[in-house]
């Protein structure tokens, strides 16, 4: 969710006014992404480093979020989309904290997608809060050094209700990851766009899966050895699972253009 900031500027507008645009395409995608089938959508709102931005912008981002949780309710609802978050909630502010525990105890029975904001959030911070939680655990004798393994140090990050990362994109030119999920990109898919956020709508979406379904997604093993998994000739995606042994969601793994 890059370039608010850009694209007011480009147009002589204050960054509020960018950001407003932002939320507009927040919406957007949203209703995209469940209309398109996809499973899950993280959306990277505001980041652990945000906080260093001037104050009244800051304070205009938490005022905007308070009414995309209030006015997006029913359409969550309806739309069977539960809501959830990653990050530092605490150092949210009061009129945030509220309305999104309830929205996300209003929608937790939701299963037909999960929309997942990162807010206050940073993939160092989310690494370093895991390791912490399982040397606390070592230290009080309830889990043994052995056992801290990839499986237990994932199930610790925010992260892990949702399913894995399968396609991971960047808009507004920018060709890096800026901190966001660094333990879940490891095999995601990167696409990068110079489309700035708030211009980003349902056609530039379908681009990016269009561009995912094409790749072939090898975890280390050689293209021959995909294709023979997978049962083809050609290159091309696995539709399910994938080789790193984790399941990819068959929903995104069977998209096509056009659906």
């Amino acid at each position: 969710m890059d370039g608010n900031g850009r694209w007011a500027a480009e147009r002589g507008l204050p960054r509020q006014d960018g950001h407003r645009r932002g939320a507009d395409a927040v919406r957007r995608v949203v209703r995209a992404a469940r209309e398109l089938g996809l499973p899950a959508l993280t959306l990277y709102a505001f980041s652990a480093q945000n906080w260093d931005r001037p104050r009244a912008e800051v304070g205009h981002l938490m005022r905007l979020l308070r009414l995309f949780l209030r006015d997006e309710r029913a359409e969550l609802l309806a739309r069977g989309i539960r809501l959830m978050a990653i990050g530092d909630r605490g150092r949210l502010p009061r009129f945030v904290r509220g309305p999104l525990a309830a929205l996300e105890q209003a929608t937790a029975a939701n299963r037909d997608m999960t929309l997942c904001l990162a807010l206050s959030y940073g993939g160092r911070e989310a690494i370093t809060a895991a390791a912490r939680a399982l040397a606390a655990d070592v230290a009080a004798g309830r889990l043994e050094p052995g056992e801290v393994t990839e499986g237990r140090l994932g199930a610790e990050l925010g992260t892990g209700p949702l399913p894995p990362l399968d396609l991971l994109i960047r808009t507004s030119g920018e060709q890096r990851l800026s901190n966001f999920l660094l333990w879940e990109a490891a095999y995601a898919e990167l696409y990068f766009t110079p489309v700035l956020w708030p211009d980003f709508g349902r056609a530039h979406l379908e681009a990016a899966l269009a561009s995912y379904v094409r790749r072939q997604r090898r975890f280390g093993l050689t293209g021959e050895q995909v294709q023979a998994a997978a049962g083809k000739e050609t290159p091309g995606r696995q539709d399910a699972r994938n080789f790193s042994g984790r399941e990819s969601d068959p929903q995104l793994a069977s998209w096509r253009p056009g659906v």
